[in-house]
């Protein structure tokens, strides 16, 4: 089986507020096409975007309250529509294994949504994606490259 995505697109988010804006429209697409869980990889340098689109996500659906990075507790959860999400943020890990301790397989069951900002650091450890983002600096704005594991066109 190849690992190759089944859905790549290709999407320019001049301002924050386009960034907001995609991070709304992938909520709807991911509680659509996956139900209501699912592990989302986000990739990009240190000011890509990253908690941005996340926090574009959770406002599509339905929080209004702060978000922040979980550079330093490394997960945030929240409850909303009836779906756990948790945001990861894994920049500070030392290793993988750390993960075990905060007993993080118990995050990723069936109907949780985990979003993981530098999931690389937890290799061996967090589940494959459903849907990858990688955010790149382009100009004053930013590109986002999403790459789904499975057909997101419907």
């Amino acid at each position: 089986m190849s690992n190759a995505p089944v859905t790549v697109e290709q999407i320019d988010l001049p301002d924050e507020a386009a960034t907001l804006a995609l991070g709304a429209q992938l909520a709807r697409r991911l509680l659509q096409v996956k139900g209501k869980g699912g592990c989302v990889y986000l990739e990009g340098d240190l000011g890509a975007g990253k908690t941005t689109l996340v926090r574009g996500i959770l406002r599509g659906m339905g929080h209004q309250g702060a978000v922040k990075s979980p550079t330093y507790t490394i997960v945030e959860p929240y409850e909303l529509e009836g779906v756990h999400i948790y945001h990861f943020d894994l920049y500070r890990l030392a290793d993988p294994e750390e993960l075990e301790l905060i007993g993080v397989r118990d995050y990723f069951s069936s109907g949780d949504l985990c979003l993981l900002e530098w999931p690389e650091r937890g290799a061996g450890v967090v589940p494959e994606p459903d849907l990858t983002i990688t955010l790149a600096v382009d100009g004053h704005g930013r590109k986002a490259t999403l790459e789904w594991a499975y057909d997101a066109t419907h």
